[in-house]
């Protein structure tokens, strides 16, 4: 008799998000989530069968790129009308609301992007608390269609300047729609408003938390694995690690986790990941140092994806090799994310780029035979680290910034040695160091050096220095799609530079990077 496998949504309290292809449609789920809210995104193609059996309390649709007048213009599926549940149309969203419910859309003479202003005409449901009749509200707008004409039974609750139904409602059969975006913080209400939505329209009740997920998951887990073995690519970050820790949790002694080290981790990570796993954890671990390996290979090797290649070959080759070593398994555990789910499909049902080959191991449940045990693949980032809270892992790992799979190898241009990832180590210590010791480490998203392919002239004493040139990093950023550099004061980047020279021998000259993301990106190759 096969067991039936626990859903972690198994609560009747879930909202479906319908994707045409917004750049932030994840925000909204990241939103709903905030307020307690179990939610997927699913592309607008999805099956009318899928999405009725699914049986969401809920639907909102996402904003996108399209126009509803173009001939392939992405349509929500009839099955969505007609489940009598409440809808939530945003931006493009609320266009296909009218358009297919009988209203009239049209290309608009003033388009809105960005900051603009709602002028509350109406009552509403998704206003209580927040907006009253007859004020004006900041929003964010993105858009350069609008309504023109209302399906039968809706009434206009908003206008702004380029829209005359910024807000729209159909109170019978608890129908919405917002021209602007709720779900980005430039909307300062937003977060309130589709609270509004998912608590007073739909009627839930925000009880979806970490500590039932992680039951639920651990039931899956066990019910998935029975009586297998699990075997886990540990590379010492969030991600893995978390889901390392919870896979244990389910089956104990059932799991073994490899952990490959490549020679280019941070000072110190190595010995790190081996004491917490092996020794606090006491989850069983093959430690395998391949850095001879992994450098050798990258000699002479400046191509930043020939090094992403030639890493994520030697990681499949030696983990396979330790497998081996082990008994081999019937199951590959993965730390894949729900962002990484999203981006395996676009918004038109088509695949997307490969986003992190290496992190997720691409190719070897094929090549192993193995299936996939992914136990955080519903969860986002953050709600990653409050899993790992919950499994009582200590904050040295669960908020450590996000580090790339190919390690240092993407910080330093050029061709990769041993001597520079050395050079390197000492360098992003002091500089990590000194952001701790300043109490900046949890404000910033990411903070790294790169070692640059460039030797510089110096003077130190009364002697003239021809050596290495650094550059030091830092960022803002909420999901890593976009960044600000972070603005340390120059006393602190001073100190840090003295630091950096006067104890790393081999580098005379630091730079700091000031470039946002875009139109550059956050690491370096």
């Amino acid at each position: 008799m096969t067991e039936t496998v626990p859903d972690p949504a198994n609560t009747p309290e879930r909202i479906l998000i319908l994707d045409f292809g917004s750049q932030v449609t994840q925000l909204i789920a990241r939103r709903l989530r905030e307020s307690g809210v179990y939610c997927e995104i699913w592309p607008f193609t999805a099956d009318a069968a899928r999405i009725s059996a699914w049986n969401p309390r809920g639907i909102i649709l996402s904003g996108g790129p399209a126009s509803v007048h173009e001939a392939a213009a992405p349509l929500a599926p009839p099955v969505v009308f007609e489940l009598g549940v409440p809808i939530l149309g945003i931006c493009y969203g609320e266009q296909l609301l009218c358009q297919q419910l009988g209203g009239a859309v049209e290309p608009s003479d003033h388009r809105e992007f960005g900051r603009a202003y709602v002028d509350v005409a109406d009552d509403c449901a998704l206003f209580t608390g927040v907006w009253a009749k007859g004020s004006r509200e900041q929003v964010w707008m993105s858009h350069g269609d609008r309504v023109t004409r209302l399906p039968a039974g809706f009434r206009v609750v908003g206008t702004s300047e380029g829209a005359p139904f910024a807000a729209i409602a159909d109170d019978a059969r608890h129908f919405y729609g917002v021209q602007f975006h709720p779900e980005v913080v430039h909307t300062p209400h937003g977060a309130q408003l589709l609270r509004n939505f998912t608590h007073g329209v739909v009627g839930l009740s925000g009880s979806w938390t970490m500590a039932g997920f992680r039951a639920t998951e651990i039931a899956r887990i066990r019910a998935q694995v029975g009586s297998g073995r699990v075997i886990c690519g540990l590379s010492g970050g969030v991600d893995s690690s978390v889901a390392a820790v919870l896979i244990h949790e389910a089956i104990g002694d059932q799991l073994t986790c490899i952990f490959v080290d490549h020679g280019l981790l941070r000072q110190g990570e190595a010995e790190q990941v081996v004491e917490t796993f092996r020794d606090r954890f006491n989850i069983r671990l093959v430690h395998r140092d391949a850095s001879g390996l992994f450098l050798g290979a990258l000699e002479g090797v400046t191509d930043p994806e020939v090094k992403r290649k030639t890493i994520g070959r030697l990681f499949i080759e030696v983990f396979e090799e330790e497998a081996a070593r082990v008994g081999g398994a019937d199951f590959l555990a993965q730390g894949t994310l729900y962002p990484d789910v999203i981006e395996s499909v676009s918004f038109t049902g088509g695949p997307s780029v490969t986003i992190k080959s290496h992190h997720n191991v691409g190719g070897l449940p094929e090549r192993m035979r193995m299936q996939l045990v992914e136990p955080l693949r519903e969860l986002f980032k953050d709600e990653v680290r409050e899993l790992g809270r919950e499994l009582g892992m200590p904050e040295t790992i669960i908020g450590r910034h996000p580090f790339p799979g190919p390690g240092l190898a993407i910080r330093i241009p050029g061709a990769v040695t041993r001597e520079k990832a050395d050079l390197l180590r000492k360098v992003d210590s002091i500089y990590l160091e000194e952001i701790r010791t300043a109490g900046l480490y949890d404000a910033i998203w990411q903070a790294f050096a790169v070692l640059l392919p460039v030797r510089t002239v110096g003077v130190m004493g009364d002697g003239r220095t021809y050596d290495m040139a650094c550059a030091l990093r830092a960022v803002t950023s909420t999901d890593g799609m976009t960044a600000d550099v972070y603005p340390f004061d120059m006393a602190f980047l001073t100190r840090v530079a003295g630091r950096i020279v006067n104890e790393v021998r081999g580098v005379n000259r630091v730079t700091y990077d000031i470039t946002s993301k875009p139109p550059g990106t956050i690491e370096w190759e």
